[in-house]
């Protein structure tokens, strides 16, 4: 007589088994429907580019590229996350996240779409030197009247670096970079369905060691460039580390959507569980932290040592130069530390929360939300007036960012639904895959 154990045990490798067999199919049992919502996302999306391009008409210029850049920025950040969860997964031999996998993969179909995206701005910068970052044009005028960006020491130490010509190299170097790396994994991946060739598998796990450092030195080296480069007289060692967090978290967040959507639409049905769910909602949890970490340590450093050079970027987030008197960007810091922290934190340790799919859900759509209003923060604040303080939070710059975030996104959303109809809904043959479909806490 057989024991419960592997009684248990045949029963989840046949369901299993079940589950895998229902995959093979292509993943969409109507391409038409998906190639139909594809279309619409790409309306959806350059609706968004028009109406973005249309502000340069009706607001500055300067906040409606501004605006652009962090919705550039925004879903460039998700898609350097999931290329990064799947390099994580490759190189630890993970099999709880098989069958979540695939999503990402198809997310790293939108690099491409991105960099053209990225690409006004580095003509913008060409064209018009200066415009976005200051540095790129050395007559720039210093905040203050007090001479020129050329004649700027601090500038100077740092010329062989912050240029228009390593701008534009670096940044479409990292562009290369992403999609190189996307394409090795995606090919292996989706070929191993075809062939059930183990050695796929190890050409991936391979990609992931040389691809982990390779993902770390282009992020930390694109959050510089893009964003921290915009007060280049600012720095600090914890950046690229701050941008990593928040592209971790929000690669989960979008993960948790998509996996959830196809749930919903019964592509999952049969194959993702309450345990695939509470995983990804401990990884959300730890890298909740992860980014509170960070960023209180970034803050305490620069408080504790006090140097002007760079105390000036959190005085200009709290208070304006002309009066002394707290401006919006104090608030906006404020809705980081509780809505960044502590909110999701608090929901996260619930294990209810995190395997109930409608509260994850909205868990991640938050998520979401406050990573945008991070990057706004890091960002917005370069736009300055005549008394250098910066243009307010709640401003007509911010219906630019919607539009810029819809637009991108949109795009991001054509791509993935592009790739959708090219795979299995889930890696069948990864050596792996049935572990994954039977797993449990």
């Amino acid at each position: 007589m057989s024991s419960p154990n592997v009684t248990t045990a045949t029963a989840s490798v046949a369901l299993a088994a079940n589950a895998v067999s229902a995959a093979a199919a292509p993943v969409s049992a109507s391409p038409a429907s998906t190639k139909a919502l594809a279309a619409k996302f790409l309306g959806v999306g350059l609706i968004g580019i028009a109406a973005t391009a249309l502000g340069l008409f009706v607001s500055p210029p300067k906040t409606v590229v501004l605006a652009w850049l962090v919705g550039v920025s925004f879903w460039t950040a998700i898609a350097i996350g999931m290329l990064l969860l799947v390099l994580i997964h490759h190189i630890f031999d993970a099999s709880w996240s098989v069958v979540l996998r695939r999503q990402f993969e198809h997310g790293l179909a939108s690099f491409k779409w991105l960099g053209l995206l990225f690409a006004p701005l580095l003509i913008i910068t060409w064209m018009q030197p200066g415009f976005i970052w200051d540095w790129t044009n050395l007559a720039s005028p210093l905040h203050g009247g007090h001479g020129t960006v050329g004649d700027d020491v601090l500038y100077i130490k740092k010329a062989g670096f912050l240029n228009t010509t390593m701008l534009t190299a670096m940044s479409v170097g990292f562009f290369l970079i992403w999609m190189w790396l996307s394409a090795r994994l995606r090919k292996a991946s989706f070929t191993q369905d075809s062939d059930g060739n183990v050695g796929w598998t190890t050409m991936n796990r391979t990609t992931a060691a040389f691809g982990i450092p390779l993902v770390a030195l282009s992020l930390t080296g694109a959050a510089i460039y893009w964003m921290k480069s915009l007060e280049y007289h600012w720095f600090s060692t914890m950046y690229g580390v701050w941008f990593f967090a928040n592209c971790a978290r929000g690669a989960l967040s979008i993960g948790i959507v998509i996996t959830l959507w196809l749930s919903a639409r019964g592509d999952y049905q049969g194959i993702l569980n309450k345990n695939h769910l509470h995983s990804i909602g401990q990884l959300m949890l730890a890298f909740t932290v992860f980014w509170a970490y960070v960023t209180f340590s970034q803050y305490f450093l620069i408080w504790n040592a006090n140097v002007p050079e760079e105390t000036f970027w959190y005085n200009l987030r709290e208070i304006n130069n002309s009066d002394g008197q707290p401006n919006q960007w104090k608030w906006v810091g404020m809705l980081l530390l509780f809505g960044h922290f502590f909110g999701p934190f608090l929901a996260l340790l619930s294990y209810r929360f995190k395997v109930t799919p409608h509260i994850i859900r909205r868990i991640a759509y938050w998520i979401l939300a406050i990573i945008l209003v991070d990057l706004c923060y890091n960002i917005l604040p370069a736009l300055k007036d005549a008394h250098g303080d910066p243009e307010p939070f709640l401003s007509m710059t911010l219906l630019w960012v919607v539009t810029a975030v819809i637009g991108v996104g949109g795009v991001c959303a054509w791509a993935y639904l592009r790739s959708f109809p090219s795979a299995k809904l889930i890696p069948i043959r990864d050596p792996r895959i049935t572990e994954c479909l039977t797993h449990h806490e």
